[in-house]
Order: structure tokens, then C-alpha cells, then sequence
């Protein structure tokens, strides 16, 4: 049995080896793959509290409304959507990094995240702008009327309850490098596992995905500090706010939400809108990705707390 053991030991050592040198040799052979956000996005850019923000704008008059993207999502999710509510309004969508194109300047938690948007405001000149969250950004837009009430004019919270999800932090441990690196890279250059992941989320259970949307999901994950900024905020976990906080919530607030959305479900949205004592409107044959599969609703969902101003 000691020989047996000792042989196993032996042939795990040799695989891990293996494994390392490989691991290795296809980092170095994919060292060019990353690139500076500016070669892949050409802007606009500002910087807001020492960090570099990508952004995306329609409308120049009206008041301001302030776009937040959720877990990994660049700004282009709102390219259907922010035309249609730059009408009559100016409207800002925001990569909260790591996402898109923003500098990949952590920490990346959520009181960092709320920090950049107050900055990014600001450095506009945004007063009291309405901020809708989508998903992850529903928690950063709590946060933002909760910590600074008189700085918004209220809060849409799309897909989204704020509420913490849990959270890998213990897969830190596990991001060792270079296999991280190596994993990192092949997966975020597989375009089947973006097809699989956006079919799931935009509600599309008839019609294939865009090679287009596709393209602008996987691209943000080719900049420069991407893979060591994830590996940074996996260690946060699924980042919210608690209940008590919801409650808190004392500006004008929606939650707007997917009839079809199978990621976070209509009774959480329902929950999270009743402890606010908040509307809630319900899109229907929307997924998770709402704003993708039916804009022109979701966005008089939001002008219908935007003309409350």
C-alpha cells in the first residue's frame, strides 16, 4: 500500500509539473493578447477619483440620468435603451470596473463602486441625476441614495434586488498562478461559453445571438489587468446590501424586472420592491437581460420615475 501511495504521489507530481510547464509555455504564447482599453475602445474617457472611466452618452438636454451596468457587463448593454431615453434627457452609461473599458483601479467593492460614481458625477457636473442599476449596479445605486440621499433624484433598480448573493471568496485560494492565467484565457476567448451564458440571461429562448453582442461582451475581457482584477474581486463574493438598508431607501425609487428573467427571479424583485415600499413594473417576455430584449419598455419604465423630477 506505501508503494502504491508513494507511486500515486509520484505520478500527481509529475502531472502538477506537467501541467505547470504547459501552463506556462501557453502564457507566454498569449502574452499579447492584452491590450490597453484605449486600443480597444476609443472613449470617451474622464477620469474621476484618481481612476480612468469609460462611458457612453445620448441626449444633450434634459435632466441627467446615470446608467449602471451589472456583473460583467460593458456600457454597450444600454445601446438600445440609452437613445431611446436620450430624447429627452442626458443620459450616461458607466463601465464600473473591472467591467468594460474603465482603468482596472480596485478595490472593486461596493462602497469603492459608489465612491466612482459619486466622482463621475461630479467630474460631469450631474446634479441629483436618477440612477439606474441593473443586476449587480441595482446594489450600487442603493448605496448611492442610502449614503448620499441628496445627491440622486431617486433610484430604478433593473433585475436586480441589492441584496448580497453569497460569495466565493475561498476561490481566491484556489487562483493560482500561472494556471489561473492559462484558465482565465482560454475561457474568456471561448466564444461558445459567452453564446451560453447570454442565451441563459437575455431571454432569447427563439432567436440566436448576435455574433455582435457577443463580441462586445468578450472584448472588455481583453484589457490589460483584467485577469488579476477579477481574481481580486471574486474575492469580495456577490457584493449587496442588507435588508435593513433597502428599508433605509427614503428617495424616489422603481424596480423594474423581466417577466422571463431566470437568473434573478420576479419574487425577488417583488420582495425587494416591497420592502422599499417601491412600484413595481414587470416587463414582459424580457429575460435578465431586460434592456437588450425589450428597451423601448424598459426605458418608459424609467421615464416613468425620470418625469417625477
Amino acid at each position: 500500500m506505501r508503494r502504491l501511495l508513494r507511486r500515486v504521489g509520484i505520478a500527481l507530481a509529475a502531472l502538477v509539473a506537467l501541467l505547470t510547464i504547459a501552463s506556462l509555455a501557453y502564457n507566454a504564447a498569449t502574452a499579447g493578447r492584452d491590450v490597453a482599453a484605449t486600443e480597444l475602445y476609443p472613449g470617451p474617457y474622464v477620469r474621476a477619483d484618481g481612476t480612468q472611466l469609460a462611458y457612453r452618452r445620448w441626449g444633450s438636454h434634459g435632466s441627467p440620468i446615470v446608467l449602471l451596468g451589472g456583473f460583467v457587463e460593458p456600457s454597450w448593454v444600454w445601446n438600445e435603451t440609452g437613445p431611446i431615453l436620450g430624447r429627452a434627457h442626458r443620459v450616461y452609461a458607466l463601465d464600473l470596473p473591472p467591467f468594460g473599458y474603465s482603468q482596472r483601479r480596485g478595490p472593486f467593492t461596493l462602497a469603492h463602486w459608489t465612491e466612482l460614481v459619486r466622482a463621475f458625477d461630479a467630474r460631469l457636473g450631474l446634479r441629483r441625476p436618477l440612477v439606474v442599476g441593473h443586476s449587480l449596479g441595482a446594489a450600487v445605486a442603493v448605496s448611492m441614495a442610502t449614503r448620499s440621499p441628496g445627491a440622486v433624484a431617486g433610484i430604478v433598480l433593473l433585475d436586480g434586488d441589492a441584496l448580497p448573493g453569497g460569495g466565493p471568496g475561498w476561490l481566491t485560494d484556489l487562483l493560482v498562478p500561472p494556471w489561473f492565467t492559462s484558465l482565465y484565457r482560454l475561457a474568456t476567448g471561448w466564444s461558445w461559453l459567452f453564446r451560453r451564458g447570454l442565451a441563459s440571461a437575455w431571454g432569447r429562448t427563439a432567436r440566436p445571438i448576435p455574433q455582435a453582442a457577443i463580441d462586445q461582451f468578450e472584448r472588455p475581457f481583453r484589457v490589460s489587468g483584467t485577469a488579476s482584477a477579477f481574481a481580486s474581486m471574486l474575492g469580495h463574493g456577490i457584493q449587496g446590501v442588507s435588508g435593513a438598508t433597502l428599508a433605509a431607501v427614503r428617495v424616489p425609487a422603481l424596480v423594474v424586472w423581466g417577466s422571463k428573467d431566470t437568473v434573478d427571479s420576479v419574487s425577488a424583485g417583488r420582495r425587494t420592491a416591497e420592502t422599499m415600499h417601491a412600484p413595481f413594473v414587470e416587463i414582459p417576455g424580457a429575460g435578465h437581460l431586460s434592456m437588450l430584449e425589450q428597451p423601448a419598455l424598459v426605458a418608459r419604465a424609467i421615464e416613468r420615475l425620470a418625469r417625477r423630477r
